[in-house]
């Protein structure tokens, strides 16, 4: 470097710089350096450096000067350039010596001098780093003269700069003047050639990447000056393996390596090498060099679409056979083997409408394996054809989508025939016979065939289930015929079809199962069925009851039903009434005057078509507030009086036998002067069951209880009761008083009392042979009824 021209100065938008002199190179921030070995002569030398604004069309020029170092310069013209030392004077005086320099050693570098020695004999020292500290004596200056001195070359990387400290002094150690500091700067030279930051750089990039991707960025260094020419780097690749085509490129001054062809397929080179450089000085051919390797790998992406090795392929399979495999199919894919982009995925696009195909992926070969998974009828198709497609697991790069579509393929499969049994098709065949139908006929049954020839020759029918038995089936033919009455509303469920099973064996004895359903067309022969028997209204809380009827026959054969009472008895007729509520129920209501007892009202029901059914219909009518308060004693009544009814009529015919022989004992006794105690008539006559002790009940003779058991407090004990149970035997006692009663009595005594203030009035101790009968003959038919009953 011969020195630094400030060129914006002259020229700013100067973009192109040229020197006069082919020795002398100049460069864009203004250094000038030698381009090859200059000798200057004592004579001076001068050349000159062009400035040029290609886009302004203007041109400046400098004048540059050389001359020795130890002749005084000239005086110089204006537009003249002068590289000169400065006159030495006793204050900070920029000195700079060169780095590596070549000698001779010792290297003189500069005159210090003092005003002081004008007046005065001076001595110079020196003192600082280079001197007195590391490193040692590199520096030191004459005693008389101030002659500074290097001793031996420098590393600016090193040691850059020095700050000494000159001193002048008398010989009696007066200080002539004050410390001078000396700097010392160590001109850089262009030792150093740029480094790497990493000797071998690894990146990746995918195959779809787009021009101007950047790969990756490298990075160098250098230890000369920074912001000079010799730290100025730039980059370069200088060679790129495989060679062609050229893929990348690095930014001079920035490092990035970026794409620049469209070209990169891992599918032709998976991984590149380049060799990058690094130049100093800005690139210029004598700059210093660096070099470094670069790896880059190429990462895939779905950029090649499976393929299909054939467009058409063929197979065969057996008729009914199902979950085998009939055909591997083969694709070819260039993508990176066992990843999502190289992966297939097939999918059937036409012929599977009914599912007897499958298709899946092998995962080991990436063929397509193609099963049979639902059997296939030869009869009904001889040869499927099927269009299949492939794909890749992971989707296709934006490129590849829009230019490609889906590769497919036809495959053909032939059906094969296969010797087989007869066949039941459909399952469920139909067959319509009317209710109520006669023994004996006959109509059509059950057909099977041979899937082969399509007919029913040669197939023998049997019944493997009938639920009633109602059918026989003819074996050569499969028509049926009844055996028994056909009742529709005997088959559970009612509505549903009559199923029977039905087996169908060939000459070979191969057979198949089906059902033949026989749907029961319904006849009006149910008449519509009260569901009450007996029902209680509370009176006058309850005005009506409800009562509804059912009828097992279809629709067509129901509803609406008509109710109405059925030659009703002049009472009944009088008091009670129906009145329609809906299709199926009726309402009952009586009058206000209607006496409170129990109603056998007989009411007729018909159906729609005029099917008919009367019953006589149970009717409760109780003073009550909730019906259950009669249920209770109606279930009383009816379970003493229908039961024992009989041993009513004989304990009272065992009570009027006490009374008579208690007054013929009177009698008796009275002959013989042995009475009675007076109070006999006011004792009670108790019957006694020693069976099934219990409590007590007694009744008055004139009617009135005068004890109750289990809250059963009734007006009268003369009123018509129940018999109640008492440990499983009962006990009636009957007792005529001011109203006709047989009274059931719980408990382990039972008492006829007399009326108080009387005696027992014979008369109304018996009861009238009508009276007995119409007492005993209900009951006792009711209980022949149960016994029958039960």
């Amino acid at each position: 470097m011969v020195g630094r021209v400030n060129l914006k100065e002259c020229l700013r938008s100067a973009n192109l710089i040229q020197s006069s002199d082919p020795d002398f190179r100049v460069l864009d921030d203004g250094s000038i350096y030698t381009a090859s070995a200059v000798v200057l002569s004592d004579q001076k030398r001068s050349f000159t450096i062009w400035l040029s604004d290609t886009n302004k069309q203007t041109q400046k020029e400098i004048t540059v000067l050389l001359e020795h170092q130890k002749k005084v310069l000239r005086k110089r013209h204006t537009k003249e350039t002068v590289l000169r030392r400065a006159k030495r004077r006793w204050a900070p005086i920029p000195c700079s010596m060169q780095e590596n320099s070549l000698g001779p050693f010792p290297l003189f570098l500069q005159q210090v001098q003092s005003d002081a020695a004008q007046n005065y004999t001076v001595f110079y020292s020196i003192s600082g780093r280079g001197v007195d500290q590391e490193p040692l004596n590199l520096f030191f200056i004459e005693r008389d003269t101030g002659n500074l001195y290097c001793t031996r070359p420098v590393d600016r990387e090193e040691y850059d700069v020095f700050d000494l400290i000159a001193y002048a002094a008398t010989a009696d150690g007066y200080s002539a003047d004050l410390p001078l500091p000396l700097p010392i700067r160590v001109e850089d030279e262009n030792d150093n050639a740029p480094v790497f930051t990493e000797p071998t750089y690894s990146f990746q990039v995918p195959e779809s990447s787009r021009l101007g991707t950047t790969v990756g960025v490298v990075c160098a260094t250098d230890r000369d000056e920074p912001d000079t020419m010799h730290t100025r780097l730039k980059y370069s690749i200088m060679e790129q393996i495989p060679r062609s085509p050229g893929l990348f490129a690095v930014h001079p001054t920035t490092g990035a390596i970026t794409i620049v062809s469209q070209y990169l397929d891992r599918e032709v080179a998976d991984k590149y090498k380049l060799i990058l450089k690094v130049q100093d000085m800005d690139g210029q051919f004598f700059g210093l060099i660096g070099t470094s390797t670069c790896l880059i790998t190429v990462a895939d992406s779905n950029d090649n679409a499976p393929v299909f090795r054939q467009n058409a392929y063929e197979t065969s399979v057996e008729e009914n056979t199902y979950n085998v495999e009939i055909l591997r199919l083969p694709i070819e894919d260039k993508d990176l083997p066992d990843s999502a982009n190289w992966r297939a995925n097939f999918t059937i696009l036409k012929g599977n409408e009914n599912g007897h195909f499958k298709i899946s992926t092998d995962k080991e070969t990436n063929e397509g394996v193609l099963c049979v998974v639902k059997p296939l009828n030869f009869e009904e198709n001889h040869q499927v054809i099927l269009e299949i497609g492939v794909s890749n697991e992971a989707p296709f790069t934006r490129d590849v989508a829009l230019r490609t579509t889906m590769n497919r393929a036809l495959v053909t499969v032939h059906v094969r025939d296969q010797d087989e049994g007869p066949e039941c098709n459909p399952a469920a065949q139909y067959v319509r016979i009317k209710e109520n139908s006669a023994v004996g006929s006959k109509m059509n049954g059950y057909k099977a065939y041979d899937p082969e020839t399509r007919s029913s020759s040669g197939i023998r029918y049997k019944t493997l289930h009938d639920p009633k038995g109602w059918i026989t089936i003819d074996e050569m033919s499969g028509s049926i015929q009844t055996i028994k009455i056909l009742d529709r509303e005997a088959t559970t469920p009612r509505n549903d079809a009559y199923n029977i099973t039905v087996l169908a064996i060939d000459q070979d004895g191969r057979s198949c199962t089906g059902t033949l359903a026989i749907n029961i067309e319904d006849v009006n022969d149910n008449a519509p069925e009260i569901l009450q028997d007996y029902v209680t209204i509370c009176k006058p809380k309850m005005g009506y009851t409800d009562i509804s009827a059912f009828d097992p026959d279809e629709p067509i054969h129901g509803p609406p039903f008509y109710f109405s009472l059925a030659n009703p008895s002049a009472e009944v007729n009088r008091i009670w009434t129906l009145s329609k509520v809906n299709d199926t129920a009726a309402r009952l209501s009586y009058r206000k005057n209607a006496e409170v007892k129990e109603y056998n009202i007989p009411i007729t029901v018909k159906d729609r078509a005029g099917q008919s059914a009367t019953k006589t219909l149970r009717v409760n009518l109780c003073d009550c507030t909730h019906p259950s308060q009669c249920l209770g004693a109606s279930r009383s009544v009816g379970a003493s009086l229908g039961k024992w009814a009989i041993l009513a009529i004989l304990l009272g015919i065992a009570l009027l036998s006490s009374v008579l022989l208690t007054l013929v004992c009177g009698a008796v006794g009275a002959r013989k002067k042995k009475g009675f105690p007076e109070d006999l008539a006011q004792q009670n006559l108790i019957i006694s069951n020693t069976e099934a002790p219990g409590d007590d009940k007694v009744c008055s003779a004139n009617g009135f209880m005068t004890q109750t058991v289990n809250n059963s407090t009734q007006g009268f004990c003369g009123t018509m009761g129940s018999g109640v149970k008492n440990g499983g035997l009962e006990t009636i006692e009957m007792v005529k008083g001011g109203h006709h009663t047989l009274e059931s009595c719980r408990g382990h005594h039972h008492t006829l009392d007399s009326c108080r203030g009387g005696h027992v009035d014979m008369e109304n101790s018996r009861y009238t042979h009508s009276e007995w009968h119409n007492f005993t003959q209900p009951r006792l038919r009711e209980d022949s009824v149960r016994g029958h009953t039960g």
